[in-house]
Order: C-alpha cells, then sequence, then structure tokens
C-alpha cells in the first residue's frame, strides 16, 4: 500500500505567521505555489497554512491592502496534519471528508506537504483500486456488539449504543451503494 510519505512534494515553502499577505502572495507566484505552511512559534505551537482560497475570500475579496493584514490574520491554524505512514487511500478520505485539498506531513517536525494533485499523479489509487469494504467493517462491529451484549446484558445502554453504530454503517452501506448506482446511471458530460 502506498503511503503518504511515498508521494508527497518533501520540498515544502514556509513562511512567518507575521509576514504580510503581500509577503506570502509575493512567495508564492515566485514558487508557482497554491498555499505555504505556516512555521510555528515556538515548539509546541500548531503547524498552520494559508491558500490562494484564503488569501482571495479574506482578502481581495474585501479591497483589503495585503501589505497591511498578517499572514496569521487569514491562516488556518492548527491546520489537519497527515501522518507520513498513513496509506493514501485513507489521505483521500480523509481530504473528501474534510474538503481540504492539501496538508502538511508531519511526524515530530514538517516533512513534506500532500495534496490532491499528488494523489491523482503519483500514487496507484487509478492503476490498482483498494475498496475498502464497508461489509468488514459491519461484521466486526456485529461482533463486537454480540460480545458486549453477552458481558452487559441484551437490555443494557452498551449493548444498545453497540448495535447503533452497526445500524449507522448499514445505513452507510446503503448509501454507498445508492450513491455509486447514481454514478452509473448518470451520463458522461464532456
Amino acid at each position: 500500500m502506498m503511503k503518504a510519505e511515498d508521494i508527497m512534494t518533501t520540498d515544502v515553502v514556509t513562511i512567518s505567521g507575521s509576514a504580510t499577505v503581500a509577503d506570502a502572495v509575493d512567495l508564492m507566484k515566485y514558487k508557482g505555489l497554491r498555499a505555504l505552511i505556516v512555521e510555528p512559534r515556538t515548539e509546541n505551537d500548531p503547524y498552520g497554512m494559508v491558500t490562494e482560497t484564503d488569501i482571495i475570500y479574506k482578502v481581495a475579496a474585501y479591497g483589503q491592502d495585503p501589505k497591511q493584514i498578517r499572514v496569521y490574520q487569514i491562516m488556518t491554524k492548527p491546520c489537519i496534519v497527515v501522518n507520513p505512514e498513513l496509506g493514501v487511500e485513507y489521505v483521500a478520505r480523509l481530504f473528501a471528508n474534510t474538503r481540504i485539498r492539501r496538508a502538511p506531513v508531519i511526524k515530530g517536525k514538517l516533512l513534506g506537504i500532500i495534496s490532491i494533485t499528488d494523489i491523482l499523479r503519483k500514487s496507484d489509487l487509478f492503476d490498482n483500486p483498494k475498496p475498502i469494504f464497508i461489509e468488514d467493517e459491519i461484521e466486526v462491529a456485529r461482533e463486537e456488539a454480540r460480545r458486549i451484549c453477552a458481558s452487559k446484558g441484551d437490555s443494557s445502554r452498551e449493548c444498545a449504543a453497540a448495535w447503533d453504530v452497526v445500524e449507522e454503517l448499514l445505513a452507510s452501506a446503503s448509501h454507498l451503494r445508492s450513491q455509486k448506482q447514481q454514478m452509473e446511471t448518470q451520463e458522461p458530460v464532456d
């Protein structure tokens, strides 16, 4: 299985949160980037991220002077980060569920950045798809529910909660099947 560290970009450009947005724009233009990682101020401070979307939506759209606005005022912090050992399909799911396009790869320190472009261009997900079988998750949840009910009693709150997990997974599986059917019946758009 390919991991985030296998496809991440290691040449990461960072910027200080105290830099101006104009500085960030200049750096992004010069390096041809859509986002910059914002350096932590201290050892325990989390990383942040400033993107072209932040700049357009929070500065340009309101006619603010990018020379007067600081990166820390518009960045996302803390930002979602990825462990380098995380499988690429799980990174894709993380991005889909959180509606983000890129994240720093961190394990103790900044190692790289991974984006949807990296997943699209560098991963083997499309040559060798790795379906994540919800049926397997359902079976594990059923076994766990049976175990909990046997030990806590069929009328216990724990037993009811365990079966609720099974029901949620079954509903998710049904939703995924209907989405797949809809996609199969839609006509391609050029």
